[in-house]
């Protein structure tokens, strides 16, 4: 399992992502891992120990996301040609540079280490003049050059002499304009003339109005005019090529100084991001010791509000000791004290200041971790199935130098079973000498961690008269589930308790419980359930009729045989004049009965079934035969 996901390091790396400006900086945090060499983290810690500082004394420093001055010193450096757009983002980019080397200076007068590296920013005083001078609002200037200067008052002038002349035509021939405006059509100047007076104007038709009636003639003398512009655009356009592809020239050529400023900007970016976090979680550099010892005073998880977070004072590492078994209520703050614990260690190996008044923490070769339901149905596995194949990897990977915390050991199966499970891992985990923190359930861990040298208990304090956790944590004493306390005190009978201490505990058990008294529980009614009645059938019914029985069918007084009793709806079948039918058995009277009217064992297909099928069931009687007998429909209509 992902441990950062499981302790909620990736959470603190996307709120510490959001402190930093450029792009490499936050893949940088988000690609950030614990330091395996001191000397790096040491370096590391100082670092955001410098820049919290100086965040303190002079603000945050002016930095600005470089992304797209990165694709501008692409593009120069194969030698294409810049924009006046791309050529005013490198000169913001170096004004940035100017203004974040004046900022690390101000911190000289603290003697902070990081104020130093201003040194190696080179502002490029020369490239930003150049393009301060020629680029203006993202537009070559009209005095970059003398030439442009020049060439654009020509094409000033020689606009406004097209304009005059076409408004000398409209003066000339009012009669002929559909409008006393010239216009612009298609880049062109041109006047608007009624179509029958086209051939009285001298020029090209340029456009024409939606109806046809108005044409838009470019005058002869506007014609002359725009040959003339036309030519002056091209030297403008040249001039301004020139302009372009000289400042682009210099910024190639001051490719290798940016390319280091923007390193630097962006590692500084990247330092200074983890001052903000630590100003913004109010964190403490934390000293990093040489042995496996762990000694945390009022931690805070960083991702918790601190207005209901109960700091947390932690020892791991003393005396001798590096496992401890966390017992006590459910949401007793259990999960979360490991977190916060292992969190710590992260954030300080991977260079951050850590939510604490103090920290003495140690360096992990490994940081592993079982928390959680890890239930994977795409892999068809159980929780408990799941825990124990995250067990075996942690157990594959530990060593000496190794944290590993473990939540809810051996839990997700049978009780013994998992208890048994949970002592032959943590027997693991010592002989591993690996620090590490589980927690548990189980008053068979809590026995094992009191008999063993080198693990101890502690537990999660639990307020019995509120029902709530108070999330504070007692080292060397064991804890335990405080189920019976709180179904005591939400009203659970004394005796059903009595019942649930003696199964867990014996007989000896009920004497270290003091319960509140509470009577027999009361149930409440329940609805009462509607159920369709069956219909009621009287068994004497099947013998008042018997087949081959003479009867009366009323209300028509025809004279019927029997072919079936009464069933269990009352109905009785009858055979009148050649035909079956089922009738209500009240419509029926008996006649004569069968015993007085056929011999004893007497063969009533004879009279209930066809010649045909008669013989067949002689036939199969006797021998093999393919034949099939066709009886008549089950459900005859009802008469």
């Amino acid at each position: 399992m992902n441990t950062e996901q499981q302790i909620e390091f990736d959470k603190v790396k996307t709120l510490w992502a959001e402190l930093a400006t450029t792009d490499k900086a936050k893949e940088q945090i988000f690609a950030a891992a614990p330091f395996l060499k001191e000397a790096e983290l040491r370096k590391a810690l100082r670092d955001t120990t410098d820049a919290r500082s100086m965040l303190e004394k002079l603000g945050d420093p002016p930095f600005s996301n470089l992304a797209e001055v990165r694709e501008i010193i692409r593009i120069a450096d194969s030698g294409d040609c810049l924009s006046p757009c791309q050529l005013t983002r490198t000169e913001r980019m170096l004004v940035m540079t100017e203004r974040l080397r004046s900022y690390l200076k101000a911190g000289k007068a603290y003697d902070n280490p990081l104020a130093f590296y201003d040194e190696n920013l080179d502002t490029l005083p020369a490239l930003q003049e150049a393009i301060n001078e020629k680029i203006l609002n993202e537009e070559v200037n009209d005095r970059a050059s003398k030439e442009l200067y020049e060439v654009r008052n020509l094409i000033l002038k020689t606009e406004d002499l097209m304009k005059q002349k076409a408004e000398q035509v409209i003066r000339t021939h009012k009669d002929c304009m559909a409008d006393a405006y010239y216009t612009l059509r298609n880049g062109r100047v041109c006047v608007p003339v009624r179509r029958e007076m086209r051939q009285k104007i001298s020029g090209s038709v340029i456009d024409q109005s939606q109806t046809g009636s108005t044409l838009f003639i470019e005058p002869a003398p506007v014609a002359k005019c725009y040959e003339e512009l036309s030519l002056l655009r091209i030297r403008e356009e040249n001039e301004v090529a020139r302009i372009l592809y000289t400042l682009s020239a210099m910024v190639a050529e001051a490719v290798p100084a940016l390319e280091e400023n923007i390193k630097l900007i962006e590692k500084l970016d990247y330092i200074f991001s983890k001052g903000k976090i630590s100003a913004q979680l109010d964190c403490i550099e934390p000293n990093i010791n040489p042995e496996r010892r762990i000694r945390i005073r009022k931690g805070r998880h960083p991702l918790m509000d601190r207005a209901v977070n109960v700091p947390l004072d932690f020892t791991l590492g003393e005396d001798g000791i590096y496992g401890i078994v966390i017992t006590g209520p459910n949401t007793g703050g259990k999960t979360v004290a490991i977190k916060t614990v292992m969190l710590h260690c992260y954030m300080a190996q991977c260079g951050l200041h850590v939510p604490c008044r103090e920290a003495d923490l140690c360096m992990n070769s490994r940081y592993l971790s079982d928390i959680g339901d890890g239930q994977n149905l795409s892999e068809n596995l159980s929780t408990f199935s799941a825990h124990i194949k995250n067990v075996l990897r942690i157990l594959s990977q530990v060593d000496p130098d190794s944290f590993v915390i473990m939540d809810e050991l051996g839990s997700g199966t049978d009780p013994a079973e998992g208890m048994g499970i949970a002592v032959a891992i943590m027997e693991e985990l010592l002989e591993s000498k690996a620090n590490f923190l589980v927690t548990t359930h189980y008053p068979e861990v809590k026995e094992f961690a009191e008999k063993t040298a080198h693990i101890i208990n502690a537990r999660m304090t639990f307020d019995r008269e509120t029902l709530r956790p108070t999330y504070r944590m007692l080292i060397g004493e064991a804890g335990e589930s405080c189920a019976f306390y709180i179904a005591d005190k939400l009203g659970m009978p004394e005796e059903m308790l009595r019942r649930a201490v003696r199964a867990a505990y014996g007989e000896e058990g009920l004497s270290a419980y003091a319960f509140r008294g509470n009577s027999k529980a009361v149930r409440t009614a329940a609805p009462k359930l509607t159920k369709v009645k069956k219909p009621h059938t009287d068994s004497s019914l099947g013998e008042k009729f018997r087949i081959g029985d003479s009867v009366i069918v009323f209300p028509e007084k025809k004279t019927g045989i029997v072919c079936e009793p009464v069933n269990e709806e009352g109905m009785l079948r009858v055979q009148v004049a050649g035909k079956k039918y089922y009738i209500n058995h009240k419509r029926a009277k008996l006649r004569v009965s069968a015993s007085e009217l056929y011999p004893e064992d007497y063969d009533f297909s004879i009279i209930f079934d066809t010649a045909e099928n008669r013989k067949k069931r002689h036939d199969m009687g006797r021998k093999y035969t393919e034949e099939v007998i066709r009886t008549e429909p089950e459900k005859e209509p009802r008469k």
